[in-house]
């Protein structure tokens, strides 16, 4: 499965930017967090593998912030599966 991580952005040039971690720590702390994360990857790449971030936070009311973090965490997790 592919997972289209940003539309327009290089998503390796983001993650080495400083402020990622700060991101990725805000977005974990989200209490729905958990819950976008397995509806994301239960539902929503099943339905549309192509998904891309302004979507999937515009379908689940999410910050396009909250659905880069989760692209990007299932994105690895299917690398580390293949």
């Amino acid at each position: 499965m592919h997972i289209q991580v940003l539309n327009v952005m290089d998503f390796q040039e983001l993650t080495k930017d400083k402020l990622w971690p700060i991101l990725v720590e805000t977005v974990h702390a989200n209490v729905m967090y958990p819950t976008h994360k397995a509806y994301t990857r239960d539902v929503m790449l099943r339905e549309k593998p192509e998904i891309g971030t302004k979507e999937l936070a515009a379908n689940l009311n999410m910050s396009l912030g909250e659905a880069m973090v989760i692209l990007y965490e299932l994105s690895e997790h299917t690398k580390i599966l293949s």
